[in-house]
């Protein structure tokens, strides 16, 4: 019986590849291949590739498991296992040369919802930064080895993540809701990234995370880490533009910043 740590393994494998060949095709040079929810929203092809890649060693060594892609159509299995795969997560920091972007993986069991499925394993490896972050269910969340735990104290306030999305017309309620944030807040990071952005909630770095419109693959490896760091993950029903939202804390901040965030009344 394969079990969490089984497919770490092989999470972890697979995402050393397909990091290896996006930094090799960043470094020989990006060419924009199409934009997604707007022009500012950019697949490069860079991005088929790699997850082309993680999706044929994933075949080759898992052929009844089925798969959901960000690049690629997604596929059935029969295991009741899916693999969620976001090839480069942080494509335009890609593009433009920044190294706040990663290869997330994510393995699940159940349907392939966010709300239903349990996850079981995620890696989140970032080569230009030199980290890698995993985690297996009920087996904890590392980097590079060493163990992770959300922080327990933020006496300054919390340092707090965000993003905004690519749509100029939901700019306007996000920093709506930022001002609702501010209050508890320390200072505010964005790194254009969701998946390192969680990554660092698990490893202590941010007190808290929240964003919506993200498509599953952008948080299945990440919220899974949180919650093996001690951390706490909750959402916010999907808003008129059919968003929803995630929230992603260490417990001492998690129930204030989740209020915060809540759609007003």
């Amino acid at each position: 019986m394969t079990t969490p740590g089984d497919l770490r393994a092989l999470a972890r494998e697979i995402a050393a590849e397909a990091a290896e060949l996006a930094a090799r095709r960043r470094a020989e040079g990006v060419a924009v291949a199409a934009s997604k929810s707007s022009l500012a929203d950019i697949v490069t092809e860079a991005d088929r590739e790699v997850e082309a890649l993680i999706r044929a060693r994933l075949a080759a060594e898992r052929p009844d498991d089925a798969f959901l892609g960000e690049e690629s159509a997604a596929a059935g299995g029969t295991s009741g296992i899916t693999w969620v795969v976001d090839p480069i997560d942080g494509t335009v920091n890609y593009a433009f040369g920044m190294p706040s972007w990663a290869v997330s993986i994510a393995v699940v069991e159940g349907p392939a919802d966010p709300l239903s499925w349990r996850a079981l394993a995620g890696v989140v490896h970032a080569p230009k930064l030199g980290e890698v972050f995993e985690a297996a269910a009920g087996e904890g969340a590392f980097l590079d080895g060493r163990p992770l735990r959300v922080t327990t104290e933020a006496p300054a306030g919390a340092l707090i993540a965000t993003g905004f999305g690519y749509d100029p017309a939901t700019h306007a309620p996000a920093l709506g809701v930022l001002q609702r944030v501010m209050p508890l807040a320390r200072d505010l990071r964005r790194s254009g990234s969701a998946s390192l952005d969680l990554s660092y909630v698990a490893a202590g770095r941010l007190d808290g995370y929240y964003e919506r419109g993200l498509a599953p693959w952008d948080h299945a490896a990440g919220a899974l880490l949180v919650q093996e760091a001690g951390g706490r993950i909750g959402w916010h029903p999907a808003d008129e533009t059919g968003r929803s939202m995630i929230v992603a804390a260490s417990p001492i901040v998690f129930d204030a910043l989740d209020a915060a965030v809540a759609p007003e009344m």
